[in-house]
């Protein structure tokens, strides 16, 4: 039997425990984020052990920051107190547990960093933008780089992330970010800002819990909208697609963005491309070998020639309605996971 450890009753709890028991499985134990927080768990002998999200629960996310007061709903606050509480909270979970896990800590450790995950793509030959490490706005600017994406390290589905533009007399910012009050919080909206002012704010407010910045890597359109692709790397293989598409530069289905067509995306880059783009998905997910899924965000230049990866996300198989051979995401990883296990 496996065990998840995550937030009980969330969809991302339900759907894999669906699919284990689709396959003939016992029900997977499930173990609150809270309970860890709190010390208060128990994992069975040997049971692998998956770590899901701990998002979407604001009092996890209070524990996980160490701090007195939950936060407001969408507020961006602690991103580097968060990081060490969810680092050392998976610790205790790997610590209890005797069988193996599904996403070692120590790579959630380094996904969950964007500058440390960038580093690792570099060093091992994965396409990425070039970027660097960053903690206020005059930094950023001292770049000297026209156009950038400036993401919080710790940051995760978009929150906080700013496609930056310097012109000769004028900025340019899309984000989902907004001051209120003096207090910063992620919409699910793309705001566009132009005051300079407002912009480093907002960048200073993100750099205290430390800022990655990457050189603005232009986008492929299709069908009159900019786009990226999500790929789920299963066992090694990438298995499951999404075209996110966008009239922003940020394309985060959930900021009211769109799938898009995969097969006519497919067919406009052509297989031998297609193939390559895929081939780095894997490449990049196989720089966290210990790790049964990633998503890996890839991006495709303008006449596909060049592609290069943005992201890398233990927790980006969350892809609901998408299936291949008739299998979700989660079926996939159950097949792919229960063989890893008898075999070990």
């Amino acid at each position: 039997m496996i065990t998840v450890v995550g937030i009980p009753g969330h969809r991302r709890v339900k759907l894999f425990r669906a699919a284990v028991l689709a396959a003939g499985r016992p029900a997977p134990a499930v173990v609150g984020w809270r309970d860890v927080c709190a010390g208060d768990f128990a994992i069975a002998p040997g049971s692998p052990v998956r770590l899901e999200s701990p998002g979407e629960d604001a009092e996890v996310d209070r524990l996980l920051r160490g701090a007195d007061r939950p936060a407001a709903h969408g507020e961006i606050i602690g991103l580097a107190a968060w990081y060490s509480g969810f680092i050392a909270a998976a610790r205790r979970v790997e610590r209890a547990a005797t069988g193996p896990l599904t996403t070692p800590v120590d790579d959630l450790a380094v996904m969950f960093d964007k500058r440390r995950c960038h580093a690792r793509l570099r060093e091992r030959g994965v396409p990425v933008p070039a970027g660097f490490a960053a903690r206020t706005y005059e930094e950023v600017r001292a770049a000297g780089w026209a156009r950038v994406f400036v993401k919080p390290a710790h940051g995760s589905s978009a929150s906080g992330v700013i496609a930056l533009a310097f012109g000769t007399n004028r900025i340019s910012a899309y984000t989902s970010a907004a001051l209120d009050g003096g207090r910063l919080f992620n919409e699910l909206r793309v705001h566009h800002y132009t005051d300079e002012r407002t912009v480093a704010a907002i960048v200073d407010r993100l750099g205290a819990d430390g800022l990655h910045v990457e050189r603005w890597f232009p986008k492929a359109t299709h069908a009159g909208r900019v786009f990226d692709l999500r790929v789920v790397v299963i066992g090694g293989r990438a298995s499951h697609v999404v075209v996110r598409t966008s009239r922003t530069p940020l394309t985060n289905l959930h900021l009211g963005n769109a799938r898009g067509d995969l097969a006519g995306v497919r067919a406009a880059v052509g297989e031998e491309r297609w193939a390559a783009a895929l081939e780095t998905c894997e490449r990049a997910a196989a720089c966290f070998p210990g790790s049964l899924h990633a998503g890996v965000d890839l991006m495709f230049a303008p006449g596909y020639a060049e592609h290069a990866v943005a992201e890398v996300n233990a927790f980006g198989d969350l892809l609901p309605n998408l299936l291949v051979d008739g299998r979700d995401t989660y079926t996939a990883e159950v097949e792919a996971l229960f063989p890893k296990v008898v075999a070990g």
